[in-house]
């Protein structure tokens, strides 16, 4: 299944389930819950219901004119792994790391597909980052590798617009990561049986007006979804819900000669395999 949130007119959250490019069921219309979150604490009983709703014939509505939210509303926990292509840890001057490198993002720093992120007043240093997403749908603490995937319920995309002067001021790299509505999260959530074992072999791209700046596989990832799901746990009890953003491959703007920055104007799209492609616009901060 790909499920992804929405808005409804009057402002509240809304589960919906694509049926094809133009059309998709209305989920919570048919009884189930309104975000994505709630689902997936109901366990597999949760998507099993879903799958149930689409059998059954849910009530279908246009994608047409719909506003999209992110995937997930409101997880306890939004992991982000730095370095984890060689490729990419090698374009930022760093070593490949020996042990997964965890910072957090938090909900106020991304959006939904199609709404505009935002180069933030302070900085023109807008970068752009093509990332695979897991969302855990299984709790779990220090969880075995060879048990994690068992605890993703399904994966989704990321942008992970990164200001970098703010960034690299530091070695703490959390405040560059996490400017108001700088990221970019959805547009669906393709529950884990409709893609390989750990999303592992899919292509990863990143287009910035129209011409393509990264393009990799996420075979390439250093850590793979299975030891970032166990090295996470080993630390915090993982919640449903909670997400773990992979880490980007090289082409990042900042590793550019000339360096390349996105600004207002530009519409970025990070598509994988399997999972579809989010398409954001890039506005200035009033």
């Amino acid at each position: 299944m790909k499920l992804f949130a929405f808005e409804r007119d009057d402002g509240r959250p809304a589960l919906g389930a694509l049926i094809d490019d133009t059309t998709c069921a209305d989920l919570s219309a048919a009884g189930l819950p309104d975000t994505l979150d709630a689902l997936l604490r109901q366990g597999e009983a949760g998507l099993s219901a879903a799958r149930a709703a689409l059998e059954k014939g849910a009530p279908r509505t246009p994608l047409a004119g719909l506003r999209w939210l992110p995937p997930v509303q409101a997880p306890a926990k939004a992991f982000a792994i730095g370095l984890n292509y060689l490729d990419h840890a090698a374009e930022s001057s760093f070593d490949p790391p020996k042990h997964p490198v965890v910072f957090h993002r938090f909900p106020s720093s991304w959006v939904g597909h199609e709404r505009p992120i935002v180069r933030p007043q302070v900085s023109t240093q807008f970068d752009y980052e093509a990332e695979l997403v897991a969302v855990i749908g299984k709790a779990g603490h220090r969880i075995a590798k060879e048990d994690a995937l068992a605890h993703v319920a399904g994966y989704s995309i990321f942008n992970d617009g990164s200001i970098r002067d703010y960034q690299l001021r530091t070695n703490q790299w959390l405040l560059g990561k996490n400017f108001d509505a700088s990221g970019g999260f959805g547009p669906v959530f393709v529950t884990a049986d409709e893609l390989p074992a750990g999303a592992r072999g899919l292509r990863i791209r990143c287009r910035l007006n129209g011409q393509t700046v990264q393009d990799a596989n996420t075979r390439d990832m250093i850590f793979d979804v299975a030891t970032l799901v166990s090295t996470c746990s080993d630390a915090m009890a993982l919640q449903p819900g909670d997400v773990i953003i992979t880490g980007t491959p090289s082409g990042v703007g900042m590793a550019r000669k000339p360096q390349l920055w996105m600004k207002a104007g530009d519409v970025c799209e990070v598509e994988i395999e399997g999972i579809g492609v989010l398409r954001n616009p890039v506005v200035d901060e009033r």
